[in-house]
Order: C-alpha cells, then sequence, then structure tokens
C-alpha cells in the first residue's frame, strides 16, 4: 500500500548514503539534495559522520525516528536493516533501490520474501527492490537523471522498468511534456503498478490531481485491480495510457478449440486496456506521442485541417489519419474563398492548407482564425511550419502560442526544425507547450486516442439467466468436453436460440429422429473434437437410406459415441466463443464463423461481463463487418440479435467460472435470426 509516509514524509534516511555520486547512495541524496527536501534528511555509513553536508550515522541502529527509508546497500543486508528501521524507528515507508533480490537467484527471491514480510508486519509501504526510486514535488528519491520539472498538471507516470522510465522521459522531456509523479515499482515484491493505480484512482483530487497517467508494464499480475481502478480514473475525467511489453506468444499454445487458438494472453491485455479505456502504445515515441495529445483538449469528431507551408509533410499526415480512421475533408466554401484572397497567390485552401513558404505569422493567425470560427465541419487542426533557416521564426510561434490559447478548437504543432529553429522550438516550449516533430506519429497517436472506446458503465445489468439450473449441470459434469444434452442445457439457460436437433445411437433412432426433423438434414459425428478433420460431418442429406449409411460410417471414426442430426439452414455463419485466461478470467469473442474464423482469423474481443455497447463495439469494429451489414444486394442480418447472443454468452461464463473454452461455431444469421447450430463447452475445475 502507498502511505503518507511515502508520498510526504517528514524525514528521510539514505541507507547507504555517499560522497561518491556515481554511486546510487550518493547520486540520491544528492538528488534529494538539489530537489530541496524540506524535512529532515539524514545518512547511514559506517565510514563517515558527514556525507554531502548531511549528518551521518554508522548504522540504522543509531538513527533517530525516520519515516522514509531509501535503501542503497547490498541485498544481504537489506532486510535486517528494514526490521531495525521498522521495529526501532518506526519507519512506515522504504524505497530499496538495491538489485540482487527474485530477478536474480532463488536466494535473492528469499531475501525479498523476508523483506516484504518485514515491511507488511508494520503496516509499511515497499516500493522495489532493484528499482530507481520515486519522484514527487515533495521529494526526489530516485538515483538517476533526468529530473523533470515536476508540475501538477504533468503526467503520473508509473513504470516496472527504472531504465525504461528514464528513457521515456529523456524522450518527452525536449518536445516539452511535463511530469507531476514518477514511481519505478522495479521488481514490485510488495506493490506494483496496479497498486499505484489504485493509490492515484482513491486520492484523485478534480481540483489538484493529474489527469493524465501513463503506464509501462512488464507483467500484470492483477488484472482485475488495474481493469477496476483504470477504469475508475477515466470515468472521472482521466486519460491513461500504456505499454505492455512482452506482447508476442513466443510458441503456441495447445489448444482443442478457435478459441483456445484465438484466445492469446495478448488479446486478454488488449480487450482489458479497451475495457479499461486505456490507449494501448507499442513503444517510447508511441508512448510520449499519445501523452502529448492528451495534454491538449480532446478531439470532438474525425475531421482534421491541415496547415502548413510545406507539401510534403502535409501529405504523409493526411495518409496517417486517413489509414487510422480519421478524415481531412475537402473544403470549399464562400468563406474558403475569402481566406484564400488574404494569402500569397498560389496558395490553397482545399485541405491541406497550404500558404507556401513564403507565408507569415499574420496569415497563419488569419488561417486558424478561419478554421476555428467559420468552418463548422472541422474539429480540429494541426500546424505543421518549419524553417530553412533563412530568417527567425519567433513570431510564427507566438502567434501559434496565442491562438492555441483562444481557438476552440484543439491545435496539435508540428515544429520539425528542432535543429534549425532549435531557439525558436525552446522559447515555444518554454511557454507550457508541447512540439510533435513527427507529423506521422502525431497521425497515429491522434488516430488510436480518437479510437480508443470509453469505459463500460460501472454497474451494467446482464442479460437474465437461470443460475440455479446452470449449476446443476455444471455441478453433475465432469472435466472436458460436455456431451451435447448438456451443452443444450446450458445454453438454453441463458435463452441462446439453438437450432433443432438429436442425438442418436442407433440407425433406427437415427431414421426416425430424421423424419421428425424433416429433410434436408445435417449430420455430425458426437466424441472427436475436430469433426471435419475426420469426416465427421455431413450436409445435405435427403433421404432414410443417406441417413442409414452415413450413421454407419460415422460411427466407425474412432472417438465417436453418437451422432446428431440437424435440419439444414441458411443464412451468414457467424462465430462466438470464450475462453478462460489465467488472472483475468474469461475473453469473449466474435467474428465470422465456418472457414472463416481459421482463414481471416477477423475476431474481436472483450473480457466478461461484456456490457451492450461493448458488444456492438466488438461487432463493428471486425474487417468483416461490412458482410454483417449485408453488401452487394445480399440480405444483412441483425447485428443486436448477435450482440445480444454475446452478452448472454458472457452471462453463462460469470454463472460457470469452470468453463475454460467455448464455441458457438457456426451462428447461422438470416434477417432477424441468429441461432446457433453448433456448439462445444469444455469445463476444467483443476485451476
Amino acid at each position: 500500500m502507498i502511505n503518507e509516509q511515502l508520498i510526504n514524509p517528514g524525514s528521510i534516511v539514505v541507507v547507504g548514503g555517499s560522497n561518491d555520486t556515481g554511486k546510487p547512495g550518493g547520486k540520491v541524496l544528492k538528488n534529494l539534495i538539489d530537489g530541496g527536501f524540506r524535512g529532515k534528511l539524514y545518512a547511514t555509513n559506517p565510514k563517515e559522520t558527514e556525507v554531502q553536508g548531511i549528518r551521518c550515522y554508522p548504522d540504522a541502529g543509531s538513527l533517530p525516528q525516520v519515516d522514509l527509508a531509501i535503501m542503497a546497500i547490498p541485498a544481504r543486508f537489506v532486510p535486517e536493516t528494514a526490521e531495525i528501521l521498522a521495529k526501532q524507528k518506526n519507519t512506515r515507508a522504504f524505497i530499496v533501490l538495491s538489485a540482487g533480490f527474485s530477478e536474480e537467484s532463488m536466494e535473492g527471491t528469499l531475501l525479498e520474501e523476508r523483506l516484504v514480510s518485514i515491511v507488511n508486519e508494520v503496516g509499511g509501504s515497499l516500493v522495489g527492490p532493484n528499482c530507481i526510486g520515486v519522484l514527487t514535488p515533495n521529494h526526489h528519491s530516485v538515483f538517476t537523471y533526468p529530473i523533470p520539472r515536476l508540475d501538477p498538471g504533468g503526467c503520473d507516470f508509473v513504470s516496472g522498468s527504472g531504465a525504461t522510465a528514464c528513457f521515456i522521459m529523456e524522450a518527452g522531456i525536449p518536445n516539452g511534456l511535463s511530469f507531476a509523479n514518477v514511481f519505478s515499482v522495479g521488481n514490485s515484491a510488495q506493490m506494483g503498478v496496479e497498486e499505484v493505480v489504485k493509490y492515484l484512482d482513491e486520492t484523485f483530487d478534480p481540483a489538484s490531481s493529474s489527469r493524465v497517467k501513463l503506464l509501462y508494464i512488464e507483467t500484470i499480475s492483477k488484472p482485475k485491480l488495474l481493469l477496476k481502478h483504470a477504469s475508475s480514473l477515466v470515468r472521472k475525467g482521466c486519460r491513461i495510457a500504456a505499454v505492455k511489453a512482452g506482447s508476442s506468444d513466443a510458441g503456441s499454445r495447445a489448444a482443442s478449440s478457435h478459441t483456445g487458438a484465438l484466445a492469446t494472453p495478448d488479446a486478454a491485455v488488449n480487450a482489458l486496456f479497451q475495457k479499461a479505456g486505456i490507449v494501448r502504445c507499442y513503444g517510447r515515441e508511441d508512448l510520449i506521442a499519445v501523452a502529448s495529445v492528451f495534454m491538449h483538449p480532446p478531439l470532438k469528431g474525425k475531421n482534421i485541417a491541415i496547415i502548413t507551408h510545406a507539401g510534403g509533410p502535409a501529405v504523409m499526415l493526411t495518409d496517417a489519419l486517413a489509414n487510422g480512421g480519421l478524415a481531412v475533408p475537402h473544403i470549399e466554401t464562400p468563406d474558403s474563398f475569402e481566406l484564400l484572397s488574404q494569402l500569397h497567390p498560389g496558395s490553397s485552401v482545399a485541405n491541406p492548407i497550404d500558404f507556401l513558404a513564403t507565408g507569415t505569422a499574420e496569415q497563419l493567425g488569419i488561417i486558424i482564425d478561419h478554421v476555428d470560427s467559420k468552418f463548422s465541419g472541422i474539429d480540429g487542426m494541426v500546424v505543421i511550419f518549419g524553417t530553412p533557416g533563412l530568417f527567425p521564426v519567433f513570431d510564427v510561434y507566438e502567434v501559434l502560442h496565442q491562438k492555441m490559447k483562444t481557438s476552440g478548437k484543439p491545435i496539435f504543432p508540428v515544429l520539425p526544425s528542432i535543429l534549425t529553429a532549435r531557439e525558436e522550438v525552446a522559447a515555444f516550449i518554454a511557454k507550457d507547450r508541447i512540439n510533435f516533430p513527427d507529423e506521422v506519429v502525431l497521425g497515429n497517436a491522434l488516430a488510436r486516442v480518437y479510437h480508443t472506446p470509453r469505459p463500460c458503465p460501472e454497474n451494467s445489468a446482464p442479460p437474465p439467466a437461470d443460475a440455479s439450473k446452470i449449476r446443476q449441470i455444471i455441478d453433475n459434469s465432469h472435466d472436458g468436453y460436455l456431451p451435447p444434452e448438456q451443452v443444450q442445457g446450458l445454453l438454453d439457460a441463458v435463452g441462446i436460440p439453438r437450432v433443432e436437433e438429436a442425438v442418436v445411437i442407433s440407425r433406427k433412432e437415427a431414421v426416425k429422429a430424421a423424419q421428425r426433423l424433416g429433410y434436408p438434414l445435417a449430420m455430425k459425428v458426437v466424441g472427436p473434437v475436430h469433426k471435419s478433420d475426420v469426416g465427421g460431418v455431413v450436409l445435405n442429406v435427403k433421404t432414410d437410406r443417406e441417413v442409414e449409411n452415413e450413421f454407419t460410417r460415422m460411427m466407425r471414426i474412432e472417438e465417436a459415441s453418437a451422432v446428431m442430426l440437424q435440419p439444414m439452414l441458411n443464412g451468414t455463419e457467424l462465430f462466438a466463443g470464450a475462453k478462460y485466461e489465467d488472472k483475468f478470467g474469461h475473453l469473449v469473442l466474435c467474428g465470422m464463423g465456418g472457414i472463416f474464423i481459421e482463414v481471416l482469423k477477423d475476431v474481436s474481443q472483450a473480457l466478461s461481463p461484456v456490457c451492450p455497447g461493448e458488444a456492438l463495439s466488438m461487432i463493428r469494429s471486425l474487417k468483416s463487418y461490412g458482410i454483417i451489414q449485408g453488401v452487394r444486394g445480399q440480405k444483412g442480418l441483425n447485428e443486436q440479435l448477435f450482440a445480444e447472443i454475446i452478452l448472454k454468452l458472457s452471462a453463462l461464463c460469470e454463472e460457470a467460472p469452470e468453463i475454460e473454452e467455448l464455441d458457438l461455431n457456426p451462428l447461422l444469421g438470416e434477417g432477424d435470426h441468429v441461432v446457433a447450430v453448433d456448439a462445444r463447452i469444455r469445463l476444467n475445475r483443476k485451476r
């Protein structure tokens, strides 16, 4: 947990303080001094009585009472020292910079476990070990550079990697990105990124807290905790961007269903971020660009005006915006012709608005005013203005700065001449502005931010389900794939419509069932998992003789236990499924069904419980959504019914967490009918 002693300590000791600022114990002490820590500052070092002008004690036992201990000593001495501080000096906050713990060896793991136990015993707060420390307005408890100017309006930044935290700040600070608090959690022995996000949520103050949160995560140990508090922060008006490293699925996992093959751990991360309203980023540059977009007013629509004096960057930005689903609409109105009359001959206002290399600061101001007040179809603007170095452009950037203060539409500045116009860019950034040096990176970031959905409502009612019937079936079943009659019972319990079917174990039963269901029929073997691969599916069976022959053949297939008969139906093949992902819960997926799921792998996913808005968003985000809507004269299907099946499937998973994998493939959709044709459910009680 994060406590007051960690955030706002009255006293700090650097255990292992040194005069050598090339060592962590020396550098962190220097940073504390340079940062103007206002409380009592101590150090321990058996060889010194004074370190960097600070009183130094030989050991922890000699210290007075102290709130926060920053430990920069060998790992083997840390637990013993922490115990003295916790039990004798009333220390309740610890930042352990030292390495040599669980990241290195089993011996280090035991040391780390003992350290956590000591801190937990007194209800203390532990950051690390193996971290660079913590930066707050109250104390600069890090042993690294850079140390940004901390601004309450900047970003709260939480990183699982100390080095990466430094690199991200190195990339953001020159562009004008500012920071409010920085937490490096290292090994996350007691608290990880999730706990810090929890703290930021529970202490959020609309009047004073930062509204931008940046996360660098290597392991999500508590996804439900992260989801709860990240989505809460977004609902409170915050914006969150995160890099989740380690996204590749190294080595394919054995899976016996389409859902199992497609529901990877990284898909679960994507689903968590989408559900929480977190913008996912894929590197330092990406994170910095998204964070910089966050520091501007949000776009209220997708139409962008590009204002430039250089054609090439405008073309590249147009491509990036279009590829990201945003628009650079053509502008042709009486007001645009009036604007053109105030620019140099050869200028264009069609969008991009190109006022040429000879364009002036005054003309830039005129253009921005027109876009802001007279072009109603534009939601935001990007201004690209560099220089060949022939003359200073301070006046241009000053106009840009002033217009950004008064414009009702967000303005994103691209000032690419970071060397040629170094002084001008620096003066612009000194006014608390942010520069986007690369227009394509900006375009990609704008698109990603715009398309990240809002979190689900906090309390979204699930569809009705017969919980007692579900539990009766689950509690009386064994692990593995359920037989058809139990699958049917579970689908019925949540109201998922299914095609009428019969499961038979003799030729006589098969013929009788066929006559009742009506021809033509589909016949499917019961038992083998992948029916089609073993010749266990036959379509368009039309006679009693065919039923008898196919039944006899199918029952000779290895593992066959019965044969299922269903009337043939027409429609678009759809897919819905669910897979339990460790710690995350159930991942619900949907897409096109049949062979399309294997060939196209066009699926979308959400974490259960799925809310109505999520279900529709899942469907509409499919690349094949046009087929669902209906193309080239083909009738579409009722996407609301498809969404309801996704919601019911999610409700089933909530009532039956023992479900390991669930496939509805295919669902058949036509007009106002969407029904399950084939379903498989596998249980796993051992997790």
